[in-house]
């Protein structure tokens, strides 16, 4: 089972490697900070994962963006302290199926990624999540191209540590993954 899994990880990254899906123009992308006020903001696909953040400023929700060359288009979810709930939703930019290019969006603290992980890959039933995992704050179903999916969490499980978020479908984490910040 091992084996199979690492194979169909391999056959993933070659075709994600080998997609023919040109890069967007970072003209064509609007600015974070030109949404309107009364959205949600998002982050543009063109904008440089290594800095953007997917701002919070007080309001409660937010959207990443995934796509078909295994990446979010934050390295940064911020979450305003001052929100009952914060919801974020997932969008895949993508058109490869969820079981080719799937992906979902996993938060934990920084220290219990690595678990999450081993143990998401024997779990491709419930989208690589292990059931019932205390370590799992809170996750998205798998989805593939054109796809959304929500999740919805209390900032205040938040308070008190280093919190990560990432893809848990299997090869996809070392590249999909970011920090989540509390934020006042």
């Amino acid at each position: 089972m091992k084996a199979y899994l690492a194979l169909i990880s391999a056959a993933v990254i070659g075709l994600a490697a080998c997609s023919q899906e040109p890069a967007a123009p970072a003209a064509e992308a609007p600015a974070a900070s030109e949404a309107p006020a009364a959205e949600a903001p998002t982050v543009s696909e063109a904008a440089p994962a290594d800095t953007a953040a997917a701002p919070a400023a007080g309001n409660c929700a937010t959207t990443v963006e995934a796509n078909d060359n295994m990446q979010f288009n934050t390295k940064d979810i911020q979450v305003s302290k001052a929100c009952k709930e914060f919801t974020i939703t997932l969008k895949h930019t993508g058109t490869q199926p969820k079981a080719s290019m799937g992906h979902n969006l996993v938060i934990a603290k920084a220290e219990d990624m690595d678990g999450v992980f081993k143990d998401g890959v024997g779990a491709a039933d419930t989208d690589y999540v292990k059931p019932d995992d205390a370590r799992v704050v809170a996750h998205t179903k798998l989805i593939g191209g054109g796809e959304e999916a929500s999740l919805t969490l209390d900032p205040a499980k938040l308070a008190g540590g280093e919190y990560k978020f990432a893809c848990t479908f299997p090869g996809h984490g070392a590249l999909m993954n970011g920090k989540v910040t509390l934020v006042d």
